[in-house]
């Protein structure tokens, strides 16, 4: 009795710290909101007023239903609700539609599903391993991970401002949970689930694949470590098999019996929108980007280029399109298939050969999102979440990753405030920003019983603040807010590139030195 009662006393903690950040979003309902906004009322009215053959072929609008089909049959239940509160959201006619039951409800049920992924952080902290003896419960590793998950800033401005990502976050946590608990055939269903849900999941697809294939079809190692093959259960492959396959039938079953499979992917993999999006992610092709810039500027300046032969400055222009590179050869998606492959085989062959349980998944997990972000075509800011929150779990547990997790999250995260560019937000996301970022830094080195920065990592994030400072305020009082108004989301991007390639390198490195230890051996 006495043993329950103090495990029950050691998480009493948790329900005041979700309810925190459930309140916090309550104060946001009113807030600033994106383009998601419309997309997601767009979707819904799809969802709601047309037949299902008409879903993926719908056009009158500009934000088109571009996810895969079990999260439109989400939308359509959740329209059902939506039609209690405002029924003109609905009508696909209504474009750009906004009404304050219908901010209420997008609101509102951000809040709701969040409940999901509360659900799940608990259950990510439930698998930390806490040290022996007494310790305060602020400094405990349970309770770190707890903040970092359920207050991270990416997640708070982006998935739980703007949109019902977070639901998909959940799926993720657990399936995470499943593979420390070894529970692999509810894991690969979870994963399933999540892919159907939002298809940027097929970037860790491989690492999860890889790691279900090397421990749950394979029983048996050598003495070295390396697999059995004697030891393939084809048993196990095919109930695997038949999970994956049931949900992808439920998923697109429908489309294929009409007929519109190749509609459906069309709409999946839109490869005409181009290698960036308007503001380009923190990644290779932001480097490349302005290496080409860079360049094309000098030829001109030496007089080896026309500049009324180089192509119209499209890359930096705001909008989402196809552009051709002026000087360095023009990347292509195929081009960036073959560079995200060769950027994940590593990691792959890692887990094949010693997956390491649960820490060499999450490894190879984060670097398979990381190097899909760096060399994906048409990547996302948001994306860099893939890999923030599978880092967050190694942050907690060693000291060398967490000085990766606050490399990459300061960079990760200031990304992201471009997605928030009116004034009256400038305070929030500042405030939200410095309020993770402090506590990270101090739980972490807390935890870690030491500083866990090396001094060129915190001479870089010391130059994100200058940076933050030129972006956020000196240039708007420059006379170049109008001449080159996207200069700082250039400047924000490149020098945020540095630091995700950088923690990409370092996780690469980690890995390498693992491997070398268990040869060692």
């Amino acid at each position: 009795y006495v043993t329950v009662m103090a495990a029950a006393d050691s998480w009493s903690w948790f329900p005041a710290l979700a309810l925190g950040v459930s309140l916090l979003k309550c104060l946001f309902i009113n807030a600033y909101h994106s383009t998601d906004f419309e997309v997601h009322r767009n979707w819904l009215a799809i969802t709601h007023s047309l037949p299902v053959s008409r879903w993926y072929h719908e056009n009158s609008s500009a934000w088109t239903l571009d996810y895969p089909p079990l999260f439109a049959w989400l939308e359509l239940g959740l329209a059902r609700a939506a039609q209690h509160f405002d029924s003109n959201m609905l009508r696909v006619e209504n474009l750009n539609y906004v009404s304050q039951n219908t901010l209420l409800f997008q609101r509102l049920s951000v809040v709701f599903t969040d409940l999901l992924f509360i659900y799940a952080a608990r259950e990510c902290c439930r698998c930390v391993q806490e040290p022996k003896g007494p310790r305060d419960v602020l400094s405990r590793p349970s309770f770190v991970l707890a903040v970092l998950l359920l207050w991270n800033f990416g997640l708070l401005i982006v998935d739980r401002i703007f949109k019902n990502n977070h639901l998909k976050k959940t799926f993720t946590s657990c399936v995470c949970v499943c593979v420390r608990q070894h529970k692999h055939l509810q894991g690969a269903l979870l994963f399933s689930v999540l892919l159907n849900l939002k298809h940027i999941y097929l970037y860790v697809a491989p690492a999860y694949g890889v790691y279900l294939l090397r421990s749950y079809c394979f029983t048996q190692d050598h003495s070295g470590g390396s697999v059995s093959w004697r030891s393939f259960r084809p048993l196990r492959l095919l109930a695997l098999g038949s999970i994956v396959a049931s949900v992808c039938a439920l998923s697109f079953g429908p489309f294929i019996a009409m007929g519109q499979l190749p509609q459906v992917l069309s709409r999946l993999f839109p490869f005409k929108r181009g290698l960036c999006h308007a503001y380009w992610a923190p990644n290779a092709w932001a480097l490349y980007n302005v290496l080409d810039k860079s360049l094309a500027l000098l030829g001109v300046r030496l007089k080896l280029l026309e500049e009324a032969e180089l192509p119209r400055a499209s890359m930096t222009g705001g909008l989402v399109q196809e552009f051709q590179h002026s000087v360095l050869p023009s990347v292509t998606p195929s081009v960036t298939l073959v560079c995200t492959l060769l950027s994940i085989l590593p990691a792959l062959a890692s887990i094949w050969r010693r997956p390491r349980g649960a820490r060499g998944f999450l490894r190879c997990l984060l670097l398979c999102a990381l190097g899909s972000f760096m060399f994906g075509w048409h990547v996302h800011e948001k994306a860099v979440l893939l890999a923030i929150l599978p880092l967050s779990f190694l942050a907690v547990e060693s000291r060398e990753d967490a000085g990766i997790f606050l490399v990459l999250t300061t960079t990760g995260h200031y990304s992201l405030f471009p997605l928030l560019f009116t004034p009256a937000e400038l305070p929030i996301k500042v405030f939200l920003m410095l309020m993770f970022t402090i506590y990270s830094f101090t739980a972490l080195r807390k935890l870690h019983s030491g500083p866990v920065l090396r001094p060129l990592e915190s001479a870089y994030l010391l130059g994100l603040g200058v940076v933050a400072l030129a972006c956020e305020a000196a240039f708007p009082l420059s006379p170049w807010r109008h001449k080159l108004p996207f200069l700082p989301l250039l400047a924000t991007s490149v020098y945020c590139s540095v630091g995700v390639c950088y923690s990409f390198l370092r996780l690469y490195a980690s890995l390498l030195r693992q491997e070398e230890k268990h040869k060692q051996l």
